[in-house]
């Protein structure tokens, strides 16, 4: 079973690995202006995209599951339903 997406380590803690990258050069140049840490900013939107991956995978590879379950509740109701409160 795979591992489910919302433990999976966020900040990607550990080692670097040396990269190559092409980057737009007025816009690294800007963000280097700016403050910016080119590097963590790199890291940080792949990591975004990484994750975004991982839920579209995840989603797909459950697919059959979430329509049966949501498919069952079409037909019979949440099974706790009596006892909301709401």
């Amino acid at each position: 079973m795979n591992r489910p997406v919302r433990f999976a380590r966020a900040p990607y803690e550990g080692p670097k690995k040396p990269t190559n990258v092409s980057l737009n050069a007025e816009l690294v140049e800007e963000a280097r202006k700016l403050g910016i840490n080119v590097s963590e900013a790199c890291q940080t939107g792949l990591a975004a995209e990484v994750k975004k991956a991982r839920e579209t995978a995840w989603k797909e590879e459950n697919r059959a599951a979430i329509e049966a379950s949501n498919e069952y509740v079409r037909k019979h109701g949440l099974p706790l339903a009596k006892y909301r409160l709401f």
